[in-house]
């Protein structure tokens, strides 16, 4: 009497779906990061249009807070609570002050705050109004002739301020924007 031995397995089954096992995780994996980046993607693009509105509140906050001034509000160098000089063309930094390293700190005195409801949120924007001229003539005032001599006639002045709003909070969305605004 003869006898059969079953034929002995390899193990290669097992091998196999190890594989796809390892397959399968690393795909899940990928799904799972690219879900992730894209979740926090959504939330920056959510944060920066909440930083834009609050700071564009503060930009607006800024321009009615202009209208109201006088120009002998304005100091007469540098910034003092919201308010610049006229900026020194022989002063390179003055230009462009609000870029300057610690000008939006908290204690640095320069900017107004405003209080700005975005949805749900409060924010506290920054916004400084700066005095460029005080004797340009009003848009649409002056003649649209061919003379453009000193004694062409232009008729009116008004007031030139630029207006610049900054919001910032650690660990979000840096925004800033800056107008011109004329106070006939």
């Amino acid at each position: 009497m003869r006898h059969s031995f079953p034929t002995r397995q390899k193990g290669v089954a097992l091998f196999v779906v190890l594989i796809l096992l390892v397959i399968l995780t690393l795909l899940g994996l990928a799904a799972m990061r690219g879900t992730l980046l894209e979740e926090r993607m959504s939330a920056n693009l959510l944060d920066r249009g909440m930083a834009f509105q609050a700071t564009e509140a503060a930009l607006r906050e800024g321009e009615e807070y202009a209208e109201s001034l006088a120009v002998s509000s304005f100091p007469a160098s540098g910034c003092a609570d919201g308010l610049c000089s006229r900026p020194d063309p022989a002063v390179a930094t003055d230009n462009q002050r609000w870029q300057a390293d610690g000008f939006w700190d908290d204690d640095s005195g320069f900017w107004r705050e405003a209080t700005v409801d975005v949805g749900d949120l409060t924010a506290k924007p920054r916004f400084i109004v700066e005095l460029l001229d005080t004797t340009l003539p009003a848009s649409g005032q002056c003649s649209t002739s061919i003379d453009v001599s000193p004694d062409a006639s232009c008729s009116g002045n008004e007031r030139r301020y630029r207006v610049t709003a900054y919001s910032h909070a650690d660990g979000r969305a840096e925004v800033m924007l800056q107008s011109t605004y004329a106070v006939p």
